[in-house]
């Protein structure tokens, strides 16, 4: 069946945190009016999610079907692998100016721009394998900012496993995670080869442990798209 469909539109916005100039791309719904309030889904892999992931088609068929909550997309594509890294990776040279630019002007911008609750319980960040390590780790920063984090496969390290350990408000976040149980060798892009599975199991005992909202499954899989396009389906139904 062919669903309305929403439409995405590309924008340029300067970042001072970064110090220059990111593409955005924003998908509104089909029906999208000012008149109603809608949640807030920050992509970051942006270019990725909505190409290979289809997650506006499949907006487009949940919100048509009112199967999940009026949602704005928000996609953040890289320019390039380096980039990627500089931005995403927690030793990235950009990581934490990456994390601000999130929380201190895109969200305010958002808000600004468009009709949404303007509370951190509608705001969420999507990311894949080092996109999902940054939007963790973001979202543990600023908690009251993002409130929802789903994670495919993610990039996990010592940094990223510390921050959680002493993360203070665990009924803040709602974590959608998932990895998949042949991610035991897995090409980065640094051209080396990384278990992502071992320390993803050591990340999940730490959350369960504690009182976050959480859902997590191993999927019979690999560190691909074939197994996270098809996973979107459920990670969007359950956490909008």
């Amino acid at each position: 069946m062919d669903y309305p469909r929403g439409t995405i539109k590309e924008l340029t916005f300067h970042s001072q945190e970064l110090n220059e100039d990111l593409q955005l791309l924003i998908y509104l719904p089909a029906n999208f009016s000012p008149l109603y309030k809608y949640s807030l889904l920050i992509a970051q892999d942006g270019r990725d999610y909505f190409q290979l992931g289809r997650i506006g088609r499949l907006a487009d068929e949940f919100l048509y079907q009112k199967e999940i909550e009026n949602l704005i997309i928000v996609g953040i594509p890289y320019k390039n692998v380096a980039d990627r890294r500089r931005k995403y990776h927690p030793e990235g040279s950009q990581n934490k100016q990456y994390i601000r630019f999130l929380a201190y002007e895109l969200a305010p911008y958002l808000d600004n721009e468009f009709p949404t609750y303007q509370m951190g319980r509608a705001r969420a960040l999507i990311g894949d394998s080092l996109g999902a390590a940054v939007s963790l780790m973001t979202a543990l920063q600023y908690p009251h900012t993002f409130g929802k984090v789903l994670l495919q496969s993610p990039y996990v390290d010592k940094q990223i496993i510390d921050l959680v350990k002493s993360f203070k408000e665990p009924e803040l976040l709602e974590i959608y995670h998932v990895i998949g149980e042949q991610e035991t060798e897995v090409k980065t892009t640094d051209g080396k080869i990384s278990d992502f599975l071992t320390p993803n199991r050591e990340l999940t005992k730490l959350i369960s442990d504690r009182s976050f909202s959480y859902f997590y499954e191993e999927f019979q899989g690999n560190h691909t798209w074939t197994y996270w396009q098809p996973d979107l389906r459920r990670a969007l139904k359950m956490m909008f």
